[in-house]
């Protein structure tokens, strides 16, 4: 493909399917460019480096996250369909949780969501300040509840890439991970019961139930300060 016929649009889509396919180990100019039927210097007329393209394409999916609108909805429903809607993205494109610890991203769409979160958390009462630090402990659960599932695909991806057997060595590991938590009687308990059918297995529903116990917190703080200031 000619690199006139190419975007930077269409390379950032086609960054995306790879990553998602490969990781960020897998991405690189040349396997790129294979896909799109193009030249590695085609790619690299429009996007310079590894790291822009990355960026890119980072900022590219957050436009997949579905904003709330503040005029019709309250606060707290739409701090949820927000913050739920960040962890959808975030699992359905798990590099993007590695490329948080290994790039600068920074980018309209994340500005976009980043600005929503901070008019969330003021509409609901809190102040600039507060807002920023509410805005930024929801964003840091969605990353961290986002991190397992994450962790698991990478492992899976760089154990085939050896040529080992991913599932057999998997099982292995959660074989031995079990007969150590048997030995303790918390995990033993949990061990025995029907939601747990594997050790280290978070329990279902476990964003929903600690993004409600963060709202949770957030509304009882600022109930506190209501009531402090009306006495």
């Amino acid at each position: 493909m000619p690199r006139d016929t190419l975007t930077a649009d269409r390379i950032v889509h086609a960054a995306i399917e790879l990553l998602d396919e490969e990781g960020l180990d897998g991405l690189n100019m040349r396997s790129l460019a294979k896909r799109l039927g193009s030249a590695a210097t085609a790619v690299y007329w429009h996007i310079k480096t590894k790291d822009d393209l990355v960026r890119l394409a980072s900022d590219a999916i957050w436009h997949e996250v579905e904003a709330p609108d503040l005029a019709t909805t309250d606060w707290r429903t739409a701090a949820t369909a927000h913050a739920t809607g960040m962890h959808a993205m975030l699992t359905r494109h798990p590099w993007l949780v590695q490329a948080f610890g290994s790039h600068f991203l920074h980018g309209p769409g994340q500005a976009l969501h980043n600005d929503l979160s901070l008019a969330i958390y003021e509409e609901a009462g809190f102040t600039a300040d507060d807002a920023d630090q509410a805005a930024a402990t929801v964003l840091t659960f969605a990353l961290g509840s986002a991190l397992g599932p994450a962790a698991q695909v990478s492992l899976n991806r760089r154990l085939s890439r050896n040529g080992t057997d991913a599932e057999r060595l998997m099982a292995d590991a959660m074989t031995r991970a079990t007969e150590t938590a048997a030995q303790f009687p918390r995990l033993r308990a949990r061990l025995g019961t029907p939601a747990a059918t594997e050790y280290a297995a978070a329990p279902d529903n476990t964003f929903a139930f600690g993004l409600q116990s963060l709202l949770d917190g957030f509304e009882a703080r600022l109930t506190g300060e209501r009531t402090g200031r009306r006495e």
